[in-house]
């Protein structure tokens, strides 16, 4: 079968799809990619992929980006949410555009996307054929008792649950709806069409049910398979020079932000720097994305080592701990790992992620990255390297996890 995997977002709505499709190939099927431009080194050279509009990064990474990220004024931040949302539209019409020539070059007979992506639901409401939505993240689309969609936080009661719900997958239609004006007139479907179809389309949670199980009262069609890592065959050898570094102390943490950016990097460096030094723990610091800076206060301290880039399944067993920003990709990674966790969020899901690991027992709940506290970070800082209770916990997920990750994933496709 031809299978088109597509999505849209950062680097952690993106490797999901990159390991399913991994998967779907080992199965004989012919997989075709399309993310946004910047990803495309992430897909094997071997596979035709298609790039996506690189705006939706680059107003994500942007200056408005980061104020609504930041600590800005309410003001500046509806500021920036409605200048996001003029120019998402914008985007919005490219990406629309570039689906349906991808679509009609590849002719696919399913399509697997991201819950952000509005065309696989109109072509599959035109052509009959099946697509499936793929999600890294929880709480979304489908009714969940005991918490509100992703979007509205945390806990307000069945109702009010089921009703953020409603709410948000009427957002989504209208999205979807919008997009019908930008495509040929086949595209055209009333919007009672379009809800039914995102809810009765075959839904795939790739996240841990040992985080996230599935509740009994979702229909058959949902399924949590478990994080399914990318198979890489070009892994990055642990340095000598970093190898050094962590035979010379007891415990070393991990510290990374990934692709996220915040308005201050430095100051939350120093910050997080000086937290690190007065609490005498060793650290690993993964600049990645920029969100956290190669300060030259600490660029010779012993205590210090930077890397720009690193490879998560090599590092992971040598390390303690990990301080990290909450994305699905890291937050899986570490506790495959069976490494205790402390996420410092920036974003929607992120702040889940938080809760879900605090809740479960693998690190304390993690501060906001805008309100970051130099005597709070430090205790919680101290609490995950000292409370052996935390590694106990990590240890069993992990155990959990991993027999997922072998799971098949043959109903996939069917």
């Amino acid at each position: 079968m031809k299978i088109l995997l597509t999505s849209i977002g950062t680097r952690g709505d993106i490797e999901p799809f990159i390991a399913h499709g991994q998967i779907l190939e080992e199965k004989g099927h012919k997989v075709f990619y399309a993310f946004p431009a910047q990803f495309s080194k992430l897909v094997p050279s071997h596979n035709q992929f298609f790039p996506l509009s690189p705006k939706i990064i680059e107003l994500i990474h942007g200056e408005k980006g980061r104020t609504v990220m930041g600590n800005a004024s309410l003001i500046a931040k509806l500021q920036a949410l409605w200048y996001l949302y003029k120019e998402g539209q914008k985007v919005n019409k490219d990406i629309s555009l570039e689906h349906l020539d991808a679509i009609d070059q590849i002719n696919p007979d399913v399509i697997v996307s991201n819950p952000k992506c509005s065309v696989p639901t109109l072509w599959t409401l035109k052509t009959g054929k099946p697509h499936i939505w793929l999600s890294p993240v929880p709480y979304v689309m489908h009714y969940v008792k005991d918490h509100a969609h992703l979007g509205f936080g945390s806990d307000y009661g069945s109702i009010i649950n089921k009703l953020t719900y409603k709410l948000a997958n009427y957002g989504l239609t209208k999205n979807i709806k919008g997009a019908t004006k930008h495509l040929p007139n086949e595209y055209t479907f009333s919007s009672s069409k379009i809800s039914k179809a995102i809810l009765t389309s075959r839904m795939i949670f790739a996240i841990s049910p040992a985080l996230c199980p599935k509740p009994n009262y979702w229909p058959n069609q949902v399924e949590v398979t478990g994080y399914k890592k990318i198979k890489d065959k070009s892994k990055q050898p642990i340095s000598e020079e970093l190898m050094a570094f962590i035979n010379r102390h007891e415990k070393v943490l991990f510290l990374t932000f990934g692709s996220m950016l915040n308005e201050d990097p430095k100051g939350i460096s120093k910050l997080i720097y000086e937290s690190l030094v007065e609490t005498k723990i060793p650290v690993i610091v993964n600049t990645a994305a920029g969100g956290l800076l190669e300060l030259e206060k600490f660029k010779q301290h012993p205590a210090f080592f930077f890397t720009k880039t690193i490879d998560y399944n090599a590092i992971f067993p040598k390390i303690s701990a990990v301080v990290h920003h909450g994305g699905s990709g890291t937050t899986h990674t570490a506790l495959m790992h069976a490494r205790p966790s402390m996420i410092v969020p920036h974003v929607i899901d992120q702040f889940q992620w938080n809760r879900i690991l605090h809740k479960k027992g693998v690190g304390p709940l993690g501060p906001s990255i805008n309100k970051l506290e130099k005597s709070e970070f430090k205790s919680k800082l101290s609490d995950l390297l000292s409370k052996v209770d935390y590694s106990t916990a990590a240890k069993k997920i992990a155990i959990e996890m991993n027999k997922e990750a072998k799971c098949s994933i043959s109903y996939l496709i069917y």
